[in-house]
């Protein structure tokens, strides 16, 4: 099974976003993308393309829930 993962986008290139994750950095391609992406957003990255823009709340939930999922029992 696959997941989207919500992330801040930081830098666009060329159609290419660039987040932070952790002390590290993904890249995902906007081609897939019907609407505007600026620098402060957070979409949602499925297998290396930005596919949905989300609202920061909204954002900020599903991190949350993938965060809590991820502690040890």
């Amino acid at each position: 099974m696959c997941i989207a993962v919500p992330l801040m986008v930081e830098k666009i290139e060329d159609e290419i976003v660039y987040c932070k994750v952790g002390e590290g950095t993904v890249q995902a391609s906007l081609l897939l993308m019907d609407e505007e992406v600026k620098v402060g957003d957070y979409v949602l990255i499925h297998a290396g393309f930005a596919i949905r823009r989300l609202e920061e709340e909204d954002a900020k939930q599903t991190l949350d829930l993938i965060n809590e999922a991820l502690q040890p029992n």
